[in-house]
């Protein structure tokens, strides 16, 4: 990689923090206010656990590709 440049990982790694976010917070956001009619699996909390995932794994991406950082 050339020096001084950003990796697109990083940016995969912002964009996979933000919608693990958002998709958490979707998640909580119905275990407060649950929906009238739930769909089939609604006891599974699916979006709580896939949004966590993401948003942890999009730390991990942002830390270990943040500009600056050497790499060997």
């Amino acid at each position: 990689m050339r020096s001084g440049g950003i990796s697109i990982w990083f940016f995969v790694g912002i964009s996979l923090l933000v919608n693990g976010l958002l998709i958490f917070c979707a998640g909580i956001y119905e275990l407060v206010h649950p929906p009238e009619k739930p769909v089939v699996l609604f006891q599974v909390h699916a979006n709580v656990w896939w949004g966590g995932v993401l948003f942890l794994l999009g730390i991990v991406y942002c830390v270990y590709f943040a500009p600056g950082r050497n790499r060997v």
